[in-house]
């Protein structure tokens, strides 16, 4: 029997993958899976109450006031 061609019939080259060469398999499942997970997951976490965190904030808040200048530590 001669090894199937992918692109010719997908649903035999898995089959015949399944049995033959269970890596191949397995990694042609796992790889189509992500960018499925990519699309439907936000929802589902969102549906489960899971919500997105506050951004991480680029910039240092400048206190209000005038500066307070620490004692105690100048040389002496």
């Amino acid at each position: 029997m001669s090894n199937p061609q992918f692109w010719s019939a997908p649903l035999r080259y898995l089959r015949w993958a399944s049995h033959e060469k269970p890596a191949i398999f397995y990694s042609m499942i796992i790889g189509t899976t992500g960018p499925v997970l990519l699309v439907s997951l936000p929802p589902i976490r969102r549906f489960f109450g899971d919500v997105d965190p506050q951004p991480i904030p680029l910039t240092y808040p400048i206190p209000q006031g005038p500066r307070k200048i620490p004692q105690g530590y100048d040389d002496e």
